[in-house]
């Protein structure tokens, strides 16, 4: 990679494009989300792993556009459910049916919150975990690697905070004796998994100033 080079990265979040772009243009390298390619429209995850998912996504872009690609899988771990809700995170209560008014997060808390009611708080070990796959097309050499994050926590009994998204409410830090909601961006992006995650990425990347 060389300076005024671009990559994609497979996601129409706004906020994940606008956290991954700046520290990518930091190392002259321009940053352009999936809105830039409608085109290449759902892209189906169906792998067994945070990384299974995360290479999939990358694969398709890099693949579509002929460009170097970053995709990013992440999700809840908790230990008393053997790693669930992970890879199904985001729809983990799609077989519950909505309160009025509620959003699909809140859906996701409510269930989470539910099926661990008996579970005592020595047992409610859990930790977020991101994981980010590179790839470049055959063009650029096909090169393929992948970084994960983790963040440690546990798991509340009812949300705290309202900043943040996903499980973030109900996710506590025990170090900063606050949940992930009630920090600011960037205190999240100096604790989170995903943060991890993208310093692990910018470490590895090749070429670097």
């Amino acid at each position: 990679m060389a300076t005024g080079d671009k990559v994609v990265l497979a996601t129409s979040n706004a906020g994940k494009v606008r956290e991954l772009a700046e520290p990518l243009a930091a190392l002259g390298v321009e940053a352009l989300g999936l809105d830039s390619f409608p085109e290449i429209g759902e892209i189906v995850e169906d792998g067994d792993s945070f990384e299974a998912n995360a290479l999939i996504k990358a694969r398709v872009v890099a693949a579509h556009t002929g460009l170097v690609s970053i995709a990013d899988d992440s999700g809840l771990e908790t230990d008393a459910l053997h790693g669930a809700p992970g890879i199904h995170s985001a729809r983990y209560a799609d077989d519950w049916e909505f309160l009025a008014g509620e959003s699909r997060d809140a859906r996701n808390i409510r269930k989470l919150l539910h099926v661990l009611r008996d579970v005592p708080e020595a047992e409610r070990g859990c930790r977020f975990v991101c994981c980010m796959a590179v790839v470049f097309p055959p063009s650029l050499g096909g090169r393929e690697w992948t970084v994960r994050g983790a963040w440690e926590g546990r798991l509340l009994t009812a949300p705290r905070g309202e900043n943040g998204f996903g499980y973030d409410p109900v996710f506590w830090d025990a170090e900063l004796g606050r949940s992930a909601a009630e920090l600011t961006r960037e205190e999240k992006m100096g604790r989170s998994h995903r943060g991890r995650a993208l310093g692990a990425l910018l470490a590895a990347w090749p070429d670097k100033p």
